[in-house]
Order: structure tokens, then C-alpha cells, then sequence
């Protein structure tokens, strides 16, 4: 599949089979997020992968899912994510704006991830303070953001946005997902 279709393709999954990603692949989608983009080439970004199931468990509760129809959006047990990556940023090497260089790899990572079938989830409201002692992370790190990771159980559809942009469930429990459309965002030459 070409990298625009995969774009196409791509929607935040918070459903997730059962089935445990292999650590060839884990290492695959980091990466992934190593080769982005990096303002300066300081490449400040660091990544933490949690596959080892007790962990994985411990890092659920530190993650907020789908707050516009929160708990609704919460995977129940039994379609919770298999495996979390973290991405930190190295303040040492970066003290500021390492956020760009951390959305550039997490992009990189979530595309990859689906190309070899595997959905993610990039979540931003977390615990960090509980993350960074679960995971003894040390201080000179920010914790970016986490991916959550497993093969889809689920599949979102996107609608065109009219007054809102927050997403809902219909009666079967899909999950839709208002965008905005192209002619409205899209300007040539000038505003």
C-alpha cells in the first residue's frame, strides 16, 4: 500500500484483538519513529516499549481514552491494547520544541504500525508523573505522549464535520469521526 493510502486508511483505534505484536515488529515501528524528521538533526527523542503484559496492564489506568464519550471510549477488558510505546524527549539535548520532532516520529510509527496491520491509539492525556515512576524514567526526560498498539478490533469511519468536531458511537458501537472537509481548509496562492 502506498503511503496515501495508508493516510486514508489510517484511524485511531481503541478496540483491540487479543493477539500480541512481535518484538521484531515492536522494534520495526520505533524505528520508524527514529528516522523522522528532527529539527537540527539533534534527534532528542528516546522511546520506551512496553510489551511485557503485567506492565502493560499497570500503564492502562495512567492513559485517558476518548473524552467526548468517556467511559464509552474506554476499551473494555479484553480489547485493551497489547503493547504501549512511549516517547520521551531528551531535555538535556533539546530543552525546547522537541514536541515537533516527537509528532514527526509518532506519525512515522503509527503509519508503519498499519501498514503491518497493527491499529494505534496516540494519547497525550496521561499520568506522567505515575509513568515516569512506574517506568523509573529519569528527570532530564519529558514524557511526550504514548502510542497504544494492537491489531484493530474495530473500524471507525470518517464523516464529513457540519457544527462539531466530537466524535460518537452509533447504535451498533461504531465509532464516527467528524473531519473536516478539503474545500474548506484548502486555499491557493493566498487566504
Amino acid at each position: 500500500m502506498n503511503v496515501y493510502d495508508l493516510i486514508l486508511k489510517r484511524r485511531t483505534i481503541r478496540r483491540f484483538k487479543q493477539q500480541q505484536i512481535d518484538a521484531t515488529l515492536l522494534k520495526k515501528i520505533v524505528n520508524a519513529g527514529r528516522l523522522a524528521p528532527s529539527g537540527a538533526n539533534l534527534q532528542p527523542l528516546e522511546f520506551v516499549v512496553i510489551n511485557n503484559q503485567e506492565l502493560v496492564e499497570l500503564v492502562f489506568p495512567k492513559v485517558k481514552w476518548a473524552g467526548y464519550i468517556a467511559p464509552a471510549g474506554d476499551p473494555p477488558e479484553g480489547a485493551r491494547p497489547v503493547a504501549y510505546i512511549l516517547v520521551l524527549i531528551n531535555t538535556a539535548i533539546k530543552p525546547k520544541h522537541g514536541q515537533v520532532d516527537a509528532a514527526a516520529a509518532i506519525e512515522n510509527m503509527i503509519l508503519t504500525a498499519l501498514d503491518d496491520g497493527i491499529g494505534s491509539c496516540w494519547m497525550g492525556a496521561i499520568d506522567r508523573e505515575q509513568l515516569r515512576a512506574l517506568l523509573h524514567i529519569p528527570p532530564k526526560y519529558d514524557i511526550d505522549s504514548v502510542l497504544a498498539l494492537g491489531y484493530p478490533d474495530e473500524s471507525p469511519v470518517i464523516e464529513d464535520m457540519e457544527n462539531s468536531i466530537r466524535y460518537w458511537k452509533d447504535e451498533k458501537g461504531a465509532l464516527h469521526v467528524p473531519k473536516r472537509k478539503l474545500e474548506d481548509i484548502i486555499h491557493y496562492n493566498q487566504f
